[in-house]
């Protein structure tokens, strides 16, 4: 059974930095995609970054490019989330999904219960 949980949410001032965890568990980490998605209060759901399940590739959301970075540790079963030069826009809250048929974040099909980011002065 796939299990996700993430953490490292919290309030920061735009232009800081945050770094999301998502602990897994049910499944080897490199089988299927993974990545991370938001949500914002008005705003429909983002998918953020995502690493693929055939290579390993990593893709970013136009908006995050440049400041977020996605990665994974196998040895831990934890995905990460480094979210740098931080705005106000990406308040959300962050889910750590798993795409176990696409391979390339699609649709996520399991998920966690997400993290709170704020990002305000």
């Amino acid at each position: 059974q796939v299990q996700l949980a993430e953490s490292g949410g919290g309030l920061v001032q735009p232009g800081g930095s945050l770094r999301l965890s998502c602990a897994t568990s049910g499944f080897t980490l490199d089988y299927y995609a993974i990545g991370w998605f938001r949500r914002a209060p008005g705003k429909e759901r983002e998918g953020v970054s995502c690493i693929s399940r055939r290579d390993g590739t990593k893709f970013y959301a136009d908006s995050v490019k440049g400041r977020f970075t996605i990665s994974r540790d196998k040895t831990k079963n934890m995905v990460y989330l480094q979210m740098n030069s931080l705005k106000p826009e990406d308040t959300a809250i962050y889910h750590c999904g798993v795409d176990s048929r696409s391979g390339m974040c699609y649709e996520y099909d399991s998920w966690g219960q997400g993290t709170q980011v704020t990002v305000s002065s």
